[in-house]
């Protein structure tokens, strides 16, 4: 995968570039927007939660902008990766090039919008009186992992689109489901021990404690709590390839 994504770095570059423009084209703050969803997000979210869930959490927050920043980019990449297929069918249907090209494309927009809305966050946490420290270093292994997890989920997305147009209707409303089990907005140590347990079964859930662990308790996840997320991430990209793998030839009569 390596060495054809090298073979068709051209076209890649040429697929984030009209992607942005695509994006951002006709809007009055370009990239802006980048930083103002997720600030504005924050900003409503905290109106309306604090008042009901802050309780004892410090920091509320930089709390509730973990999980915001966490879920957003999950959200956009994807929300957007899910139409890498069929919204570049053009392309493919007349070129024999890799499919998975239009999906990297996808997720690498998304990550730089994330990337702006990461250097917000730690201003915001400068403000918000949060110290500093080497471990903020480790932040990188959640964002790598889920990265592959968001490749991952947009590969099986992609793929089940094509055939299954319902599929984006569908994930509107997963996602709002998603939101309100990942502890976006509210501490999961009010549950009993068991519920608890279950949260783990939710890997946007965890990249967000991760970065809670972090930041606001300057403590580094155990070992295992690694490979938990490693695991999950690994699962979804595997996956994905598999099914991108088996339909490849099929994705040309449906799109």
């Amino acid at each position: 995968m390596i060495q054809s994504i090298k073979k068709h770095q051209f076209l890649l570059e040429e697929l984030v570039k009209r992607d942005f423009k695509r994006k951002y084209k006709g809007a009055m703050f370009g990239m802006a927007w980048s930083i103002f969803n997720p600030l504005l997000m924050l900003l409503i979210m905290k109106v309306v939660f604090s008042h009901f869930f802050a309780g004892d959490i410090e920091h509320y927050t930089t709390y509730l902008f973990c999980g915001n920043i966490i879920f957003t980019f999950f959200s956009e990449s994807t929300s957007e990766g899910m139409l890498a297929l069929q919204g570049n069918a053009e392309i493919f249907t007349k070129v024999n090039v890799p499919k998975y090209l239009f999906l990297i494309s996808k997720n690498t927009q998304t990550f730089l919008n994330f990337a702006l809305t990461v250097l917000v966050f730690f201003v915001l946490c400068l403000f918000d009186g949060i110290t500093f420290s080497f471990r903020f270093l480790l932040l990188l292994y959640p964002i790598l992992m889920l990265l592959i997890f968001n490749m991952g989920a947009g590969l099986i997305l992609s793929a089940l689109y094509v055939f299954f147009r319902d599929m984006r209707y569908l994930w509107t409303v997963a996602m709002q489901i998603i939101m309100y089990v990942s502890a976006v907005f509210y501490s999961v140590d009010t549950f009993p021990e068991y519920a608890q347990k279950l949260f783990y079964l939710n890997p946007l859930f965890l990249f967000i404690t991760y970065f809670r662990k972090i930041v606001l308790d300057n403590t580094v996840p155990s070992f295992g709590f690694h490979l938990i997320i490693a695991f999950y991430s690994l699962l979804a990209l595997v996956i994905g390839i598999l099914i991108y793998k088996k339909n490849d030839t099929e994705f040309l009569y449906y799109v």
